[in-house]
């Protein structure tokens, strides 16, 4: 009997406006005509119960929550995300790309927010366990370059964006931390660039760390 195959976890990071959600849909049309089946995901969000938190998240007042109950509210969401969506897919062999995953957390509530940071690991722990991403690409710009490409996107989800300047300088500083902390991980790519750059920086990337090929 052969093998299953398996499956890869690709997260995509970074503050307002840099990109993400753009590159990551590119990225899933590439790997698909490659590994097949890709399935392409966000946080918080990504299953029925965790999209019904997004909306608790990303809207409203900026002072809705404290710090640590937006927290909790984040890895709630992730939770479900992980049971509901990514570990069936992972399991069947597939190759899952989401538009944030845990490194937000740390980012915005720990650094951004000032929730202590060994309280949010232990909340990993306790909610995801011992998994982290195979590759983890994090899209940097200056906080108000991203800030003035994120204005105006709409669709009532821009309580993030109208947080305070400092807050999203510290958020930047925190995942620029955090891949210095993990290189083995965490690759940080110059959103700056054109968006055909930058994805065929990403492209470059996850072939020579996976070691796929659109070539013949």
């Amino acid at each position: 009997m052969a093998q299953r195959r398996r499956g890869r976890f690709v997260t995509l990071e970074g503050g307002e406006g840099a990109g993400k959600s753009t590159q990551l849909r590119r990225l899933a049309a590439w790997l698909r005509s490659i590994v097949g089946d890709v399935v392409e995901t966000r946080e918080p969000g990504g299953s029925a119960g965790a999209e019904q938190i997004r909306g608790l998240l990303v809207a409203g007042d900026i002072e809705r929550w404290d710090p640590l109950t937006e927290a909790l509210l984040h890895f709630a969401a992730r939770r479900d995300h992980l049971v509901k969506t990514i570990l069936p897919a992972l399991a069947r062999g597939a190759w899952v790309l989401s538009d944030r995953f845990a490194d937000s957390t740390m980012a915005y509530q720990g650094y951004g927010h000032g929730v202590d940071r060994a309280s949010l690991a232990e909340l990993y722990r306790i909610c995801v366990g011992t998994m982290r991403p195979d590759l983890t690409i994090i899209l940097d710009l200056p906080v108000a370059t991203g800030l003035a490409r994120a204005s105006g996107r709409g669709a009532g989800e821009d309580r993030y964006e109208r947080m305070d300047l400092a807050f999203h300088e510290r958020l930047r500083d925190g995942f620029n931390e955090i891949a210095r902390n993990e290189p083995e991980r965490c690759v940080v790519i110059d959103a700056t660039l054109d968006e055909d750059a930058v994805h065929a920086a990403i492209v470059a990337t996850v072939a020579e760390r996976f070691a796929v090929s659109s070539a013949p």
